[in-house]
Parts: C-alpha cells; sequence; structure tokens
C-alpha cells in the first residue's frame, strides 16, 4: 500500500511538473542551467575589459538587485531593487520606497515620480532635496497572472503620457489577455490605458535613439528553438505597430513550430507585423539600452547604441554577459557592426561574476551599469575626464 503511495505521488508530481514546463514549451527538452541565484561579491574593476581610453570603477556596492537608473535634479542616481522591493538614491544608498511588489520601472517628470510594480504604476510626490517621496495615487493597474514581472516606464516626448512595458506570460503562447506582450500607453491625464504596440514578448527596456528620435526597444526572443534560434531583437517601436509574437520573430520569420495555421496570404510579412531593426544572437538577453551622445564622447561613438546583454541560462554555451556598442549611422539606423563595450561579466571558466541590466549614458563619456547579480552600479568613464 505504502509503494502505491508513493507512486501515485511521484506521478502527480511529475504530471504537475510536465503542465508547468508545458506553459513555457520545455517539456520536450533538457536544457543546461547555469547557476544565477546565489548573489556573488562585487568584482574589482580590474575583472572587466573596456576600450582603449575607458576605465571602470565600483560607483556603488551593497545593492542587491540593482535595475533601472535614472537622474533626479539634483544628481543622484535612482535605482530600483527589484528584488528587494525598493528604490533607493545614490551614492549614499538612501531607501526613498520600500514595500513594494517587483518595482522595476522608474520615471521622473517635474517633481512627480512615477514607480512600475508589477501590477500597478504608481505616482509619488518627489522630493529632491531630501531624497523621499509620498504616494499620491496608482494611475493604472497591470496583469499578475505569471510569467515576464519586469515592467518599465519611459514618458512620451511631450511628457502628457508614460509607456510601459508589459512581457508576456508564457514562453510562447496565444494570450488570452490583451495587455500582455505590449507596450501599453497611460495617459497622465484620463489616466486611460491602450495598447500602444504589440506582438512584443518582453520588451524590458526602451530608449529614444537620438537621431530621429524614434523609440527603441530591446526583446528577448523565445526559448527552445535551439542555441541560436531565434534572435534577441532591437525594434523600432511604432504606435499601432505589431512586432509578430508569437507567430513570427526577427526579420518576420514564420515560427512554424508554434503556429501550424493555414494561411491565405504569407505570414510575418508587412505592413502586418513588423521586422527587427537588428537582430542579436539567441538567448542574449539584452535589457538596457542607451545611446551615446555628442557631449564629451569620443566621436566614433557619437549616437551609437549601447546595450546591456543579461546573459543566458539555457545555452549549451552560454551567451551575452557583456555591454556591446551597436554602431548606427547618420539616418538613424543600425549599420549591422557590432563591438564589445564591457566584457568580464562572466570569466573564462564559465563563473558569472556579473549581468549587466540598466544603462544610463550621460555627456562626458560617463555610463553607468546596473548589475542585478553583484548588486552593484559601475561608473565607465574617459580616463582624461576631469574629476
Amino acid at each position: 500500500m505504502r509503494t502505491l503511495l508513493w507512486a501515485a505521488l511521484a506521478a502527480a508530481i511529475l504530471i504537475g511538473a510536465v503542465l508547468y514546463f508545458n506553459l513555457w514549451g520545455i517539456a520536450s527538452q533538457i536544457i543546461p542551467l547555469i547557476e544565477l541565484s546565489k548573489r556573488v561579491e562585487v568584482s574589482e574593476p580590474s575583472a572587466f575589459t573596456v576600450p582603449e581610453g575607458f576605465r571602470v570603477e565600483v560607483y556603488a556596492s551593497g545593492v542587491p538587485g540593482a535595475r533601472v537608473l535614472i537622474r533626479d535634479p539634483k544628481g543622484a542616481l535612482l535605482v530600483s531593487q527589484t528584488s528587494e522591493g525598493q528604490i533607493v538614491a545614490l551614492p549614499d544608498k538612501k531607501v526613498i520606497l520600500d514595500g513594494l511588489s517587483e518595482p522595476h520601472g522608474l520615471a521622473l517628470i517635474g517633481d512627480i515620480l512615477y514607480v512600475a510594480e508589477e501590477g500597478a504604476v504608481k505616482s509619488y510626490a518627489y522630493n529632491a532635496d531630501t531624497k523621499s517621496a509620498t504616494y499620491l495615487e496608482t494611475i493604472a493597474v497591470l496583469p499578475t497572472d505569471g510569467g515576464h514581472s519586469t515592467r518599465t516606464l519611459i514618458p512620451s516626448h511631450d511628457n502628457t503620457s508614460l509607456l510601459v512595458s508589459v512581457g508576456s506570460s508564457c514562453n510562447v503562447c496565444n494570450e488570452a489577455d490583451t495587455r500582455r506582450a505590449t507596450i501599453m500607453e497611460i495617459d497622465l491625464k484620463s489616466k486611460e490605458a491602450s495598447v500602444y504596440a504589440r506582438g512584443l514578448r518582453n520588451t524590458v527596456f526602451m530608449a529614444y535613439e537620438l537621431v530621429t528620435g524614434e523609440l527603441w526597444g530591446t526583446d528577448m526572443g523565445r526559448d527552445l528553438l535551439g542555441d541560436d534560434t531565434p534572435p534577441d531583437e532591437i525594434n523600432i517601436l511604432k504606435k499601432g505597430g505589431n512586432y509578430g509574437w508569437p507567430t513570427c520573430y526577427g526579420k518576420n520569420v514564420h515560427d512554424t513550430e508554434f503556429d501550424q495555421n493555414t494561411y491565405i496570404r504569407a505570414p510575418c510579412s508587412e505592413p502586418f507585423e513588423q521586422p527587427s531593426v537588428y537582430d542579436i544572437p539567441a538567448h542574449s538577453a539584452p535589457l538596457g539600452i542607451a545611446f551615446a551622445p555628442e557631449e564629451g564622447w569620443p566621436e566614433e561613438y557619437w549616437l551609437d547604441a549601447l546595450v546591456a546583454y543579461h546573459g543566458s541560462w539555457n545555452r549549451s554555451l552560454p551567451s551575452g554577459y557583456k555591454v556591446v556598442r551597436v554602431v548606427v549611422d547618420e539616418r538613424g539606423m543600425p549599420t549591422g557592426e557590432e563591438q564589445d563595450f564591457m566584457t568580464g561579466f562572466i570569466t573564462d571558466d564559465g563563473d558569472v561574476i556579473g549581468r549587466p541590466v540598466g544603462l544610463l549614458a550621460e555627456p562626458g563619456g560617463v555610463l553607468y551599469i546596473s548589475d542585478d547579480r553583484a548588486g552593484a552600479v559601475y561608473r565607465v568613464s574617459l580616463i582624461h575626464e576631469a574629476r
């Protein structure tokens, strides 16, 4: 009898595991996983490599789960500590808000601080002198039914609305909630929220390109189509655009493993679905994106995109774990040329010592990089910079 009970329990566990992994499309494959849950100590700057003429220093340590970075009017860096449920001001690590539910996106419009938690976007009266924030209101409620939970904010050009990313609830599926796998737009006057762009599996970070002012977003492709498929993406996000997921990926490639429907027209074609503007090696997990300003940066970097590759967790040979430079031409479009900008987050032996997340590029040849594995913020600057 005891044997039968144990057998039944084992069967129940197996069935539950299969159901869970099927949600993410994993049941039929065994994937080598990199151990990423254990926190590591902040590495010495000498562990990292940056281009000649730049240097790396640890701007702040002891900031576990550091993700989004923004600058306040008095010069403090505000950082969301998603895993810790708080927002802090650097460099003194003063806690501005605590007890939040996976806070991620941050935006400042005047003296109003907007914070995106998994299930809501909230506004706070922010005092830059005291580095304190007082709750005002919840301006939007967001889905909390599992899957990708980070929500990132960026104001519209005229500051009348906020764009917020809402990732998919699954690896690949047809979403029941039309707000999933989208960029939502929240009107700050009416508080009405609508879908700005869709077909975006997990566009965690966005930034305005400096030549055209167009909105770029990094997007993570689905898992379990092999080591090299599908690519991760950079998209130019246009209002009303459909970027293809879950049916299409990359430059309008049809995902026939997931979607086996028959179409009258060719699926994954313009103007119905928008192709990526730049493809990134699969499983690199692109997150933070920023553009190098002309002021104080070497001329060869002017207006180029800097992108943080958070790094793979499900690839036979790890990929990502670095910050790269994507060269942009005079029209504001990627040339196809990519160069490493900051490496050393993974050792030659495969030990992961850091994972870059958020980027903040500033005049003077300065780039701030958050690291949610080492709990640190790094500062990359020109060696001849006046201090």
